[in-house]
């Protein structure tokens, strides 16, 4: 089952639009950060890079299963430890994770859902105070070659007021050239 439709291409293609190391660097991922959810993994594009960065373990989330496949498949070949997939439609059931058990989510071109509000509550809940909730999407620009139509696709503004009525505060936004938008926010309480 999908999410909804995104327009998502072959990994090839998928590959070519991001920088996944610099991304993560810009949106504070290091060696201080321990347990992450990466929510809607997809090929792994974040998951495997994010292993390597983090000092704990990084929960892979997604509801296709050759997607959880391909993703355990880099796991192995690159010989990480610190992986747990999990093959879950957490849209509607959550992630299965103990509330405050994360000190990082990223919701990285995945809050054109049904109900992004419940999926950012769901991080807020799994988060622990001072965590921090990691937004990555399509600019809202129609010229860009891929994303999900107009019609769905958030603004960094919409995606703001959903994390803040989640709870989420202290919004950073970052330009993710050429395609992207990055907002990390904080769960202080």
């Amino acid at each position: 089952m999908k999410v909804k439709e995104s327009g998502m291409p072959e990994e090839e293609t998928w590959n070519d639009f991001f920088s996944p190391n610099h991304i993560l660097k810009i949106m504070g991922l290091n060696k201080e950060v321990r347990d992450i959810v990466d929510f809607g993994c997809g090929y792994g594009t974040f998951t495997i890079p994010a292993a390597r960065m983090v000092s704990g373990k990084v929960y892979a989330i997604d509801i296709e299963p050759e997607m959880v496949k391909e993703t355990e498949r880099k796991v192995r070949e690159n010989r990480l430890s610190n992986v747990e997939t999990i093959l879950r439609y957490f849209v509607s059931d959550g992630s299965g994770l103990k509330d405050e058990s994360v000190d990082y989510v990223m919701l990285f071109n995945i809050l054109h859902v049904d109900k992004p509000e419940k999926l950012l509550r769901e991080a807020y809940r799994i988060l622990q105070v001072g965590g921090r909730l990691g937004i990555i999407h399509w600019n809202y620009d129609s010229t860009t070659p891929r994303g999900p139509p107009m019609e769905i696709r958030p603004k960094p503004e919409q995606c703001i007021k959903w994390a803040e009525s989640a709870g989420f505060d202290s919004p950073k936004k970052y330009e993710l050239k050429p395609y992207h938008y990055g907002i990390v926010m904080e769960k202080r309480k």
